[in-house]
């Protein structure tokens, strides 16, 4: 009866996934670039392994090696006294072709591995499309251990590497995940999508154990805003023609709309699978009012704490324990609660329904439809759910120069700018260089120093500019200091260049030369003169110590006379212009005030005879009606 019960479940998410696969699973893929031999040279496209640690952001250049017994790579190398380390240290790496077949993909990887291969190419074993070469229930300890790098290449190119192989051609390949994820800018978004059930084999195993490490590293990041992290859950829905059975009613919740399979596949005993929607229901719910308090981050605390304090084994996977786990970290329970919802109500949960409508993929985003999955800037990572691995993925989705310390360090990569500054301009007197080392490699970029731009090509020459300038390297000028005084061809004036300044000659960058304005006859040839050249400028003195030098008009005058003659006519100006003003401001009053005299005195006369003007109007109006008679 128990095995009727486990087929007909088998069945109804048969028909949930059949109606699921209307979407689309997209294939993650790097590149394979052939660098030798000749004939094959050029890149392809491998699908990357699901396990295994790809090496996101970087490359592996390596040899290829076809192996001549054990070519499915199902059994031990050793059997066969075939190793795959370099010959002598500091060899390039070797990267072992093997068939698909007979075996797991990570039994082939697990034992190329062991050999010394640095990473696994599978060939396909028909003309197809690239496939995801994912993990498999069983085998914990292969996927736990498995290091290297696995991809899946065509079956043409397969054919073709063996064929070059077995001729004793020498296989030179790249392998180059660089462009794998996008790192369009300084934040990374990225999504895990997980399940609360921690009875479901190594899978979960693996997920709580990537939860328990990757916590305090993703808090940290979060917390700083260089990423943008979200949590999903995957579930199914009941076809309507299941949804009164009891396989559905114990496996969903809310009519036969979200259903997950039973933990333990025993529908007899333990918890059932509308229990693990119900406990996933409540993490998507701690998490949203986590992040609407503005602390995103609490979702790794409660999801850590609930699989310590709550595990199915000890019979605590219960809504109580939730409860006082969601209480201890100080978020509002009542929140969660209203969040959750009716579970029994015959209705849709928005919360799920938006879950589900989120794992249809959109653009270059595949369906998700493996558990655990995480999508890292929208593309689906691929590779060993393990702490260093996840962080050089996410590493490699910052755009270059703005990735965090973290991703900068000696475990994550390789600082290349500790190598002959990485082939980048460098200051040495005043250890400034261009050289900036970043997660996807070293870029040569001209930097800033105390708020000072340099500006060049950053490979052979940098160069400071702007305001300030002066202050770091004397802006790449000419600079001297003799007898305590300090003269320099950098002005910040300018934004760039450098010019000898007054008193001397020179390109103002190696060399500024002293003038010497006495020989040159420059300055100070006046009559009597004495010229002394000095280091950027000149002194001149009168033979007649009564005599005084004027500099700016190249001249000496008398000490005596001159300032007495000087200070007279001074006086005498002012006081002649005081008297001019003067009569002339009289005049001007003079005549103004005549005038208006002039005026009043012809507007009172008017009053008591005709003036002129009138006489001369008055006749010219008779004359006017005179004509008219």
């Amino acid at each position: 009866m128990r095995g009727q019960a486990w087929r007909a479940l088998l069945l109804v998410l048969a028909l949930a996934l059949a109606d699921a696969a209307a979407g689309r699973f997209v294939v993650e893929k790097n590149s394979i670039q052939v660098t030798s031999p000749d004939e094959l040279k050029g890149k392809y496209e491998c699908a990357i392994g699901n396990f295994g640690v790809p090496q996101y952001g970087g490359t592996l250049h390596g040899w290829v090696e076809y192996p001549k017994s054990n070519r499915k790579g199902c059994q031990s190398f050793d059997q066969f006294d075939i190793s795959f380390k370099p010959k002598k240290a500091g060899g390039r790496p070797n990267f072992v072709l093997v068939d698909r077949g007979e075996c797991f993909f990570t039994v082939k990887a697990w034992n190329a591995q062991n050999a010394g291969a640095a990473a696994v190419l599978v060939v396909d074993d028909k003309s197809e499309p690239l496939i995801t070469m994912d993990n498999p229930e069983e085998g914990k300890e292969h996927l736990e251990n498995i290091t290297i790098p696995s991809v899946l290449i065509t079956k043409k190119l397969g054919d073709q590497l063996k064929k070059s192989a077995e001729a004793g051609d020498m296989l030179s390949v790249l392998l180059d995940w660089r462009e794998s994820l996008p790192h369009p800018d300084e934040r990374v978004e990225y999504e895990f999508w997980t399940n609360s059930n921690d009875e479901c084999g190594p899978k979960c195993d693996m997920q709580m154990d990537f939860v328990k490490n990757f916590r305090g590293t993703a808090q940290v990041l979060e917390k700083k805003g260089y990423t943008q992290f979200t949590p999903h859950y995957i579930t199914w829905y009941c076809p309507e023609t299941f949804v009164t059975s009891k396989q559905c009613k114990s496996q969903c919740i809310n009519h036969g709309r979200y259903c997950a399979p039973d933990p333990e596949q025993d529908f007899s005993q333990g918890y059932d699978g509308k229990d693990v929607v119900i406990q996933n229901l409540h993490q998507i719910c701690v998490f949203k009012i986590a992040n609407e308090t503005g602390k995103p981050w609490l979702w790794w605390d409660y999801v850590h704490d609930f699989a310590l304090r709550c595990p199915m084994k000890d019979k605590k996977y219960t809504h109580d324990c939730a409860s006082d786990v969601i209480k201890s970290l100080g978020l509002d329970l009542e929140k969660v609660n209203k969040c959750v919802g009716d579970t029994e109500a015959d209705e849709e949960n928005e919360i799920l329904k938006t879950e589900q409508d989120s794992q249809i993929g959109h653009g270059k985003r595949g369906d998700v439809t493996i558990l655990p999955t995480l999508v890292i800037n929208n593309r689906q990572y691929r590779g060993k759910l393990d702490k260093v691995a996840v962080l050089k993925a996410i590493c490699s989705g910052f755009e270059e120069t703005t990735e965090p310390a973290i991703c900068l360090s000696e475990d994550i990569q390789t600082n290349e700018c500790l190598d002959n500054n990485g082939g980048c301009w460098l200051d040495t007197a005043n250890n400034v260089t261009a050289c900036k080392d970043t997660f996807r490699g070293r870029v040569c970029e001209c930097p800033i120093v105390k708020g000072v731009k340099f500006v060049g090509d950053g490979y052979t020459h940098c160069e400071a500019s702007g305001i300030g300038r002066c202050e770091i390297s004397n802006g790449g000028c000419w600079q001297e200091t003799k007898d305590g005084k300090t003269i320099s061809a950098c002005s910040n004036e300018v934004s760039e260049g450098c010019k000898c300044p007054a008193g001397f000659k020179g390109d103002g960058v190696k060399s500024c030369e002293d003038i010497d304005e006495c020989r040159e006859k420059l300055f100070c040839q006046c009559k009597g003169c004495s010229c002394k050249n000095t280091w950027g400028s000149y002194e001149c003195s009168c033979g007649d110590e009564k005599m005084l030098y004027m500099r700016e008009h190249d001249t000496c005058i008398s000490k005596e006379g001159t300032t007495a003659t000087v200070g007279w006519s001074f006086l005498w100006v002012i006081f002649f212009g005081l008297v001019f003003a003067g009569v002339g401001a009289y005049a001007v009053y003079k005549y103004r005030l005549r005038s208006y005299m002039d005026s009043e005195i012809r507007a009172i006369m008017a009053q008591y005879m005709p003036l002129d003007s009138q006489e001369g109007a008055n006749q010219q109006h008779h004359v006017a009606h005179a004509d008219d008679i």
